[in-house]
């Protein structure tokens, strides 16, 4: 950063919650591997006996692909994580507070959190979403997770200010697959637009991010209506084993894993890196207009 280098960052909570040992190593490293193929530096981002590190070793990845007793944290628990000297892996909303702290502009993930299925009982909202209405890191995504409410979703963007960009698209994509029923409110094409987009947000004075919408390649999508599907079959079940609360996220993304026979990992896998790299394009952009 210091030699002006365009930076991503990385969560963590994919190695750790995300996917199963050994692909969640793998997968981080590939990543990197991408971000570092595009011309940027990756930087994954994790608590470690209550220190925040941007930028993992090589043996701090392998570490944390099997450590145990590792919190998820977001922003109501990421203070607790630190005072308590505590291991964590950072979500979205950890990320970008992370990453802002260091400077970071860009960030990859592979999906954000949203407003949840049955919000009317539950009032589940994801606290990804008020981070990305104020804290100043770009977010690259292949959408909201497609277990979520995702018109209720792209609504509270809305009202919350955050831009949301379909990336060479016109559709918001699904995550697993590469459109949803629903229409973006901006399209741009290409690295370079959304460096403009991200600046003039910027001399505005609007605080928040910029998120990107980046469908899945093609030949890795699993078809929206496949994959409703899939996820009408996962929540029933959730339902019938009366889960609940923070269980049910992790619940269907292992049914649909078992479902899908593999398939959603591998979809998860390509999306992943599909991010980083247009995430490398982006820093590098802006980089070049500093």
């Amino acid at each position: 950063m210091d030699d002006g280098r365009p930076v991503v960052a990385l969560e963590s909570t994919i190695i750790t919650h995300g996917m199963p040992y050994p692909q969640n190593v793998a997968t981080a490293r590939d990543v990197e591997a991408v971000v570092r193929g595009g011309g940027a530096v990756p930087a994954t981002i994790a608590v470690v006996e209550g220190r925040i590190k941007v930028g993992l070793s090589a043996e701090q990845l392998d570490w944390l692909g099997t450590a145990q007793d590792v919190l998820k944290l977001s922003r109501s628990d990421l203070p607790y994580a630190v005072s308590a000297k505590r291991h964590g892996s950072t979500t979205v909303a950890a990320t970008m507070i992370c990453a802002h702290l260091a400077g970071i502009r860009v960030f990859a993930t592979g999906g954000i959190g949203g407003v949840h299925q049955g919000f009317e009982e539950t009032m589940d909202v994801s606290a990804d979403l008020d981070e990305l209405a104020q804290t100043p890191v770009t977010v690259i995504c292949a959408g909201a997770k497609a277990i979520l409410d995702i018109p209720r979703t792209l609504e509270y963007l809305e009202t919350r200010g955050v831009p949301v960009v379909g990336y060479e698209t016109d559709v918001f994509p699904a995550f697993w697959s590469r459109a949803s029923t629903l229409p973006v409110p901006i399209r741009l094409d290409g690295p370079e637009a959304v460096a403009d987009l991200i600046l003039a947000k910027q001399r505005l004075g609007l605080k928040g991010a910029v998120l990107v919408a980046n469908p899945i390649p093609e030949v890795d999508e699993i078809p929206f209506d496949e994959m409703n599907r899939f996820i009408s079959t996962a929540i029933q079940a959730a339902k019938a084993r009366s889960i609940s609360g923070k269980a049910v996220t992790p619940f269907l993304l292992s049914h649909i894993y078992e479902i899908t026979k593999g398939r959603s990992l591998s979809a998860n896998i390509s999306l992943v890196r599909n991010n980083a790299a247009l995430a490398a394009h982006v820093a590098a952009a802006l980089a070049q207009r500093a």
